[in-house]
């Protein structure tokens, strides 16, 4: 009882029922400024641009001129319910939901496989009440969880993952990225990508790096032959093809992106190549971009929104350039950086491993597919569809992005920093299961 009062004392609670009564620990500190701004600013220009690239939408919209941004309104704002709760819950809490959540998203994933709509040649999304359900964004957050639940529990004394750890780590990767791999590749990579870096982050050793990089890579290549394999059966039954339908094409992907990845590697340099109906997307996106220039044409004075396809989604970044010039591109890109540089900061101040590698996980999860829809529209890589998180049109990427942005903000109020008094840092380490109690490995 003493005990207990001491850690009700500590904590900021009257007494030991208050204490009970409560369902998380006082914060040590008030939720990071500077994630905040960040959100607020991907907010505001996500409303500015929204609105202007959504032209092709008007004459469908219910409400006319202001249909899209309403319903993109009604949207953050349930994202902004959703980072009020969550920062407001103990990061342990959330601590006990990723197993849950995780088996929901693979649940979700395993039924848009078979039962969902065929979106450009594979099933990628189901119908929900307020917008269409992508189980794959709800996946890579999941991973995310998944990495720093596994990592954590496995680490070993003087830093490092066991054998263990790293196996499920990469076994539960290589799963998710198997659902994905049928949608497209970019997703598969961009997954690959976030576990490989908090691999680094949790002090996983080269030598058992370069091994995970080659497991991934075998299963890769393993799965492209398959898939070689059923093109080929598919070819020498061309009835059962027809007969299949929509759902015999989006079982394979690997034609796509071959196609994809020949078309960037060849052709000469952008603006010698003729506009097809193959590449008009891209060479708008690029046009856009151009007529930009450094200071941009201003907010609601872009050229290329009627006429670029998906402008409100997987090309924004491009209306973005065009409305705000060369410096207004690179803000936004800052804007990104900057919250893994801040995510980064707080993950080294936290005693513990499990909050530093959750809110890092979070931070590339959003700043990586952040890169990839920028590297795409500005044509570093090949062309794919990548939502720009926060500014693009869509319910879901947003729902999950506040997710994220949410669970780092509970991070950085409940976590105790590596400055704290020995008692408090003693008393985080006992309100955590005796398996998550691993020191940080950033500070190793």
């Amino acid at each position: 009882m003493a005990q207990e009062q001491q850690l009700s004392a500590t904590l900021g609670y009257a007494d030991v029922s208050s204490r009970q009564q409560t369902s998380d620990y006082a914060p040590v500190g008030r939720g990071d400024k500077h994630l905040w701004g960040i959100y607020i600013i991907l907010c505001v220009i996500s409303v500015i641009e929204l609105y202007s690239a959504s032209s092709r939408e008007v004459s469908h919209a219910g409400m006319g001129v202001y249909g899209t941004i309403v319903r993109h309104g009604l949207h953050l704002l349930l994202g902004f319910g959703i980072i009020y709760y969550l920062q407001r819950m103990h990061y342990r809490r959330i601590l006990k939901g990723i197993i849950w959540f995780s088996l929901i998203s693979v649940g979700m994933m395993l039924y848009t496989m078979f039962f969902g709509d065929v979106i450009n040649g594979a099933r990628r999304s189901f119908n929900a009440v307020l917008f269409s359900i992508q189980p794959s964004e709800f996946l890579k957050i999941s991973a995310a969880m998944m990495m720093a639940l596994i990592m954590s529990r496995t680490q070993v004394k003087g830093g490092g993952v066991s054998d263990k750890g790293l196996m499920w780590a990469a076994g539960v990767i290589l799963l998710f990225c198997g659902m994905l791999a049928p949608q497209g590749l970019t997703n598969t990579l961009l997954l690959m990508s976030i576990s490989f870096s908090m691999m680094i982050i949790g002090g996983v050793k080269l030598k058992k790096l370069v091994m995970v990089l080659a497991v991934y890579g075998l299963c890769f290549g393993a799965y492209v032959g398959v898939q070689h394999l059923r093109k080929s059966g598919r070819s020498e039954q061309t009835e059962q093809v027809a007969a299949l339908g929509e759902q015999t094409e989006s079982g394979s992907r690997v034609s796509v992106w071959t196609d994809r990845i020949g078309n960037f590697i060849g052709g000469g340099p952008k603006y010698e190549q003729p506009m097809t109906s193959d590449n008009r997307q891209e060479m708008l996106g690029y046009m856009a971009q151009a007529h930009g220039g450094v200071f941009g044409v201003m907010p609601g004075n872009s050229r290329e929104t009627s006429r670029l396809p998906l402008a409100f989604t997987d090309y924004i970044y491009s209306i973005i350039v065009e409305e705000m010039g060369l410096i207004g591109g690179l803000f936004v890109l800052v804007l990104y950086l900057w919250l893994l540089a801040r995510a980064s900061a707080i993950a080294s101040k936290c005693v513990r491993a499990f909050p530093a590698l959750l809110v890092i996980g979070m931070a590339l999860t959003i700043v990586f597919q952040a890169l990839f829809h920028i590297c795409i529209v500005t044509g570093v890589i090949p062309v794919s569809g990548q939502p720009l998180p926060l500014i693009s049109k869509g319910g879901c990427s947003i729902v999950v992005t506040s997710i994220a942005f949410g669970i780092m903000l509970s991070v950085s109020r409940y976590a105790v920093r590596n400055n704290a008094k020995k008692k408090e840092i003693n008393l985080e380490k006992d309100a955590l299961p005796e398996d998550m109690r691993a020191d940080n490995p950033t500070q190793l």
